[in-house]
């Protein structure tokens, strides 16, 4: 990008969920006007989703305790129109020198930008297991999405299975909304689970909230199976039942529906199409974009925050927004109060070390590895199995995921490799004896999600006011 551009460009934030709505409201409050780019319809992120068209419910229905938060953010970033130009409904499809490539209504955009935070948040870590893909067979935060946006649910006797924080409170929202949960599945021994209480101390709201939601499941007659393995979602047209081993036993439950997921991950490939240094990460076992406490990357005025540089939860999520966009302002050679940007840097650091205790307490189950049959599919896209991709590590003596991906085509699908990566990795660090972190990662590769053939053409460079 030309100098004289340069000058004339907005700071641009990708993503209008908690720390999104932050970084702008700071930005704004700065005397800057950026652009707020979100794949959404509306501000909220993932977490604080608004729904599609009135549903009748009010937000305590819809968000619960977090109410209150979503509520005050949305109103938030309702008064922040006139000072901003949103784009919803868009999607940031490549980065390079300054140019947001964007996609919206049916055609392309560039956008040029000065100043870039990437608030990209993150998405399900699934690790497949038997019946994985069968219809009624959704991801936590899938099924989740489908009670806050479109106020239905997947089932009328649901199974929730996995592993995190996640599991829990979906299983619990759908037991409110009137929902038979069957059961909760946990991969997670629960002598692990005994990790939280060192956290009740410094989060006791947190921790104690979580006992709260199983009290209450327990009290409505939910199942709890703790330590599970070898999970397996049966049926034929669609998901008739769950099947799993749990203290050398094997169970079977009924179900018509069921919400899997491992903890979370988050979505990165902005960051590496930026341009962004990346190191591994052994707590989440995987590779992260590198930043400091500032959260400035490693590429000049790229800044990074919420779940999209580390897992860390909603309340992280605003205050690394608020940070990122100081380090923005302070870039720019305008005046930032040290004491606020200190007083974020201490409470991020408290809730990253709580993010350590989570960890512990639900930890991922790379046991379950070595047991998935041949025949289990790994990338749906390009329907790549388990047993395809333990042949080609071994007939090919690949050890790296990307020369995996162009010998097995796993990752080449309409996701890029954004459900199916981290399971391909896991499955070839076990075939070849190596550690997660050697295997590597796959490389970003635009467009970061599939776009329509009729994008034919790219429309020049323009502003956020340009853009009115």
């Amino acid at each position: 990008m030309s100098d004289a551009a340069k000058d004339r460009a907005q700071p641009l934030i990708v993503g209008a969920g908690p720390a999104g709505i932050r970084a702008a409201a700071t930005l704004v409050a700065a005397g800057l006007r950026p652009i707020v780019v979100d794949e959404a319809p509306a501000c909220g992120g993932q977490i604080y989703r608004q729904p599609f068209v009135p549903d009748g419910r009010d937000a305590r229905a819809r968000y619960g305790s977090e109410a209150p938060k979503a509520e005050r953010l949305h109103k938030e970033f309702a008064g922040l129109q006139g000072k901003l130009d949103y784009l919803p409904n868009t999607l940031v499809w490549n980065l390079s020198d300054g140019i947001a490539d964007v996609a919206a209504n049916g055609g392309h955009r560039r956008l040029a930008h000065d100043g870039l935070i990437l608030a990209t948040g993150a998405m399900d870590r699934i690790l497949p297991v038997p019946g994985w893909t069968l219809p009624g067979v959704f991801s936590l935060g899938g099924s989740q999405i489908a009670l806050k946006a479109q106020g239905c649910v997947i089932g009328s006797r649901v199974v929730f299975a996995g592993t995190g924080p996640l599991l829990y409170l979906v299983a619990w929202q759908y037991m409110k909304a009137g929902v038979k949960v069957a059961a909760v599945l946990d991969a997670a021994p629960l002598a692990a689970q005994m990790a939280m209480m060192k956290a009740l101390p410094g989060f006791p709201a947190i921790v104690l909230r979580g006992t709260r939601f199983v009290a209450e499941m327990m009290m409505k007659g939910v199942a709890f199976h703790y330590g599970i393995n070898k999970l397996r979602f049966e049926g034929t047209s669609r998901i008739e039942g769950v099947s799993f081993e749990v203290r050398g036993k094997r169970r079977h439950l009924a179900c018509d529906g069921a919400g899997f997921g491992l903890g979370l991950k988050p979505e990165t490939q902005l960051a590496d199409l930026a341009g962004c240094r990346f190191t591994f990460n052994e707590r989440d076992r995987v590779f992260l974009p590198q930043t400091d406490a500032a959260r400035r990357s490693s590429v000049t005025g790229v800044y990074l925050a919420g779940d999209g540089s580390g897992i860390a939860g909603a309340d992280a999520a605003e205050m690394s927004g608020e940070r990122a966009a100081l380090s923005l302002i302070e870039d720019r050679g305008l005046a930032v109060d040290p004491g606020r940007a200190g007083k974020l840097e201490k409470e991020l650091r408290k809730i990253f070390a709580f993010r350590n205790v989570l960890e512990q307490s639900f930890p991922f189950p790379s046991q379950w590895i070595a047991d998935l049959p041949g025949d289990t599919m790994v990338c749906r896209c390009e329907e790549i199995d388990v047993s395809a991709i333990r042949d080609a590590a071994d007939h090919f003596g690949i050890v790296e995921m990307n020369r995996l991906k162009a010998v097995s085509r796993v990752g080449m699908g309409r996701c890029q490799g954004r459900v199916c990566g981290s399971a391909a990795a896991e499955l070839l660090a076990a075939s070849t004896g190596q550690p997660i972190s050697a295997v590597g990662r796959l490389r970003g590769q635009a467009p970061v999600k599939p776009l329509p053939m009729s994008y034919a053409a790219i429309a020049p460079a323009v502003t956020g006011e340009a853009a009115e």
